[in-house]
């Protein structure tokens, strides 16, 4: 049921997803409302792509055979997170288009090749060493080397805000590679921890054919680790967003990526940007384009996968966006408080259909719409204090 890899993907084929979390059900609702069919692949049959994709591949993500049987009934493949395993790429793309692609998985599933790529693009990034061993991490923290402080990573695996460390003083230095928990020897980066201005994102598309299309930039706000706060348009000086919009596509096209590409820049005190991560999809700092710009990075990912004309990136208004996270411990979730929050017009609210909630998972999203980002931001803090989830009966009720 394939597509010649140059031809349009025209609905109603159908898009393999690789992941079935929050980002892999707004993609599939996007596409869906396009007219295509949706396949996803997932460990967990009651992942939040489930409810909105017409079939789900049960599997684990570097399980082969299930990457196969989710190729076989589709006609073009994307995934939604890079902790896809690369065997699972390779396996699928001589039968099926993979977008965007095993290169942009492999420079950013290893956070050390993502360093290198992106030097090698001639992009800045914080110092930083490999390290192995608590020598080689206290010869990095030496000042004339990456310094103190400095975040302590593990190379492959965790995300928001797991798989490392801060490293303040040099009597942290001693313990802190059994504080990470990594196998003796495993390969970590030490890397100084910037002093910024502010932390800003960038969301730029690619073509099959290298058109490119750059979204507003985000001005983002994290609470240890996890995505918090998004404004958009970010009220940064025009050069500032220039420089940024140049880094995304720079970054895109040395990857030769056809898709979505996010780059989490630092902004610091000189107006100078630096990459912090980067990541070859959809991304939570570009959720306020569902309704604040033409087309949303959703869309916009399908159109390029899909080799389509890609959309208007234009903001129609000054967004915010802030995460509902969980609070309290694991139990079915009920969401209390909507009718409150949803009191403001401006306001949207965005569930992941997650069946538990639990201290700080991500379980949906609220966006907000105002003339200025400040106000817009106002109303979806609100709104998100408007919101709880309810506890278990059997105890007292947890926000």
């Amino acid at each position: 049921m394939t597509t010649p890899f140059g031809e349009p993907i025209l609905p109603p084929a159908t898009i393999g997803i690789l992941g079935g979390g929050q980002l892999g059900r707004m993609l599939a609702q996007a596409a869906r409302a396009m007219g295509y069919r949706i396949a996803v692949l997932d460990p967990d049959i009651d992942c939040p792509s489930a409810a909105v994709a017409d079939e789900l591949v049960v599997g684990a993500y570097d399980d082969v055979g299930a990457a196969l049987r989710l190729a076989g009934r589709s006609d073009v493949v994307t995934y939604e997170l890079e902790h896809i395993a690369a065997a699972v790429v390779e396996a699928i793309e001589p039968l099926v288009p993979v977008r965007p692609g095993r290169t942009p998985l492999v420079v950013t599933h290893d956070r050390i090749a993502e360093r290198r790529f992106v030097e090698g693009a001639g992009v800045a990034v914080s110092p930083w060493r490999e390290v192995r061993t608590t020598d080689e991490l206290r010869a990095a923290a030496a000042p004339d080397a990456v310094g103190l402080p400095l975040r302590l990573k593990a190379s492959s695996g965790g995300y928001d805000g797991r798989g490392q460390i801060r490293v303040a003083a040099a009597g942290e230095i001693d313990g802190a590679l059994a504080t990470l928990g990594r196998p003796p020897s495993s390969v970590l980066l030490a890397e100084r921890e910037i002093d910024f201005e502010a932390e800003l994102s960038v969301i730029v598309a690619r073509g099959l054919d290298g058109s490119t299309a750059t979204f507003p930039i985000a001005r983002n706000v994290h609470d240890n680790g996890i995505l918090f706060e998004s404004v958009a348009p970010a009220p940064v000086d025009p050069a500032i967003s220039d420089a940024a919009a140049d880094i995304g596509l720079r970054l895109a096209s040395a990857m030769g990526l056809v898709g979505t590409l996010t780059a989490e820049l630092f902004q610091l005190r000189d107006g100078s940007l630096v990459v912090n991560e980067l990541a070859p999809r959809v991304h939570n700092s570009g959720h306020w384009t569902i309704e604040g710009a033409a087309t949303s990075q959703f869309e916009q990912h399908v159109r390029a996968i899909c080799g389509l004309g890609l959309g208007s990136t234009a903001a129609l208004s000054p967004t915010a966006m802030t995460n509902l996270l969980g609070a309290g411990p694991k139990r079915p979730s009920r969401l209390t408080g909507v009718g409150a929050a949803l009191a403001d017009p401006d306001v949207h609210l965005h569930l992941y259909d997650k069946r538990q909630v639990f201290e700080r998972r991500k379980m949906g999203h609220v966006t907000a719409l105002g003339p200025t980002a400040e106000t817009a931001l106002t109303r979806a803090r609100a709104a998100r204090d408007a919101l709880g989830w309810a506890a278990d009966p059997r105890t007292k009720e947890v926000r």
